[in-house]
């Protein structure tokens, strides 16, 4: 089948790829002509796992192409996927411009039968919207439909080529047809593709990020209530995801999400739910703890230097907003390296790949180590802000030997206590006891 995909950010590339490795002839369309360029030469623009391989594959076998030309890229496309970005507005609504922007152009491109797919996160009755824009300027039969992404970043490409389920919004038969023979080849194991009307499939993507986001906040909220009463977050959550009611998922407490996703969408429905008049006040409470929750480890560092940070020096493991993968929109580590400059702090940072997109960010606000240890060296405490694979076995000999103080900051409840506790650390995390060294003829004081 012959397929347009308009973007080529984390899901217009991961989307037009993976229908290139079933077979289709995918012609994926941008503006950025730098961006079209890298893609077009053999370089793939993100950081996704498994993503690279694919992507040579399908271009090395001429199934996958890169375009700045809309004509050209829709140019005998039976399919057209909409994967443009939909920022917040500062109301927290989700911005439709280039959406419909991309809509009106296509009006003057359609001339035979072809199926235009939402595959942006995008409010409930944009499917309308894109229809009218589209209708203004061409008398061809075409159907929108909306196709909602569930892609997370990191295991993208798996959960597009595996998906949990298909969610397909169109009330035209012709377009079911055409989409379910799509959509099939990755639904072999037997999970299912769920058509809808446009509508109620607007609103899944959006009940279903807002609900996620909600389980995490909830557990933040027990994790505060467990580190007032002395209880341990880590035993309350493998009680509770024990329960299959409530599962094991989306329940490890931290500093908070964040991600191009959660935020921007939780936002997006609590607009919706009051442009509708409805008072939506579980999402008020999960913004404002969200936001809460990102200092969290703030105050606790702050306390332990005596409220003066000036002069100190932060060594900062993980600046993404989660492990496998560059994407650094509304991290908690952001929120806290300004928090930690405004208090006269000095940080260094390390992230496996995010490194770049910080840069590109603060400039030379902080600094930066291209190596892990490296960035302990001369720091005063370590910080964890997130949970890449390689910080969670380190070598804590070697930790020990380059901090200042024997003293960790976690903010994803990286390591055992027991541990900690053996090997002399100061230690705080979230939810859990604080561990604190024996003083010189005392005994041990435990928060």
């Amino acid at each position: 089948m012959k397929i347009a995909v308009i973007g080529t950010g984390y899901v217009g590339l991961v989307t037009g790829t993976c229908f290139a490795e079933t077979g289709n002839d995918v012609a994926c369309v941008d503006i950025n002509k730098d961006i079209i360029e890298k893609l077009s030469s053999g370089q793939v623009t993100i950081y996704e796992p498994g993503l690279e391989k694919l992507f040579l594959r399908n271009q090395k076998e001429g199934r996958l192409h890169f375009t700045t030309s809309l004509e050209e890229g829709v140019k005998g496309a039976q399919v057209i996927f909409l994967a443009l970005p939909t920022p917040s507005g500062e109301d927290g609504s989700a911005d439709l411009k280039y959406i419909l922007g991309v809509a009106d152009d296509l009006g003057k491109l359609v001339t035979d039968y072809k199926v235009i797919v939402d595959k942006s996160t995008v409010p409930v009755g944009t499917a309308e919207k894109v229809h009218a824009a589209i209708a203004k300027n061409t008398t061809a039969d075409f159907d929108v439909v909306s196709n909602p992404e569930f892609l997370r970043e990191g295991v993208a490409v798996d959960d597009f080529m595996k998906p949990d389920r298909v969610i397909i919004g169109t009330s035209s038969e012709k377009a079911k047809k055409l989409l379910n023979e799509l959509f099939v080849p990755f639904v072999r194991q037997g999970n299912p593709i769920i058509f809808m009307d446009e509508k109620s499939a607007e609103l899944t993507k959006y009940a279903a990020n807002a609900f996620l986001a909600t389980k995490i906040t909830f557990m933040n909220e027990i994790a505060q209530l467990c580190e007032r009463l002395g209880a341990d977050v880590d035993m309350v959550r493998k009680g509770i995801g024990s329960d299959e009611r409530i599962g094991r998922r989306f329940l490890f407490p931290g500093i908070g999400y964040g991600g191009s996703c959660f935020p921007k969408d939780v936002k997006a429905l609590a607009k919706s739910a009051s442009e509708a008049d409805y008072d939506f006040k579980i999402l008020d409470a999960v913004m404002d703890v969200n936001e809460k929750q990102k200092m969290h480890l703030i105050p606790k560092i702050k306390d332990y230097f005596n409220n003066d940070l000036k002069g100190k020096t932060i060594a900062l493991w993980g600046l993404a907003f989660k492990p496998n993968t560059d994407d650094i929109r509304e991290a908690p580590a952001l929120y806290m390296i300004d928090e930690l400059l405004a208090a006269g702090a000095t940080v260094t940072a390390y992230d496996p790949e995010a490194m770049k997109n910080v840069k590109q960010l603060l400039g030379s606000k902080i600094n930066f180590s291209e190596r892990q240890y490296d960035a302990l060296i001369g720091a005063d405490v370590l910080l964890i802000a997130t949970e890449w694979s390689e910080f969670r076995t380190p070598d804590f000999t070697k930790i020990i030997s380059l901090l200042k103080n024997k003293v960790i900051f976690d903010g994803r409840n990286l390591f055992d206590l027991a541990k900690m506790d053996e090997l002399g650390f100061h230690y705080v995390s979230v939810g859990r006891r604080t561990i604190a060294p024996i003083p010189k003829g005392g005994t041990r004081s435990v928060k």
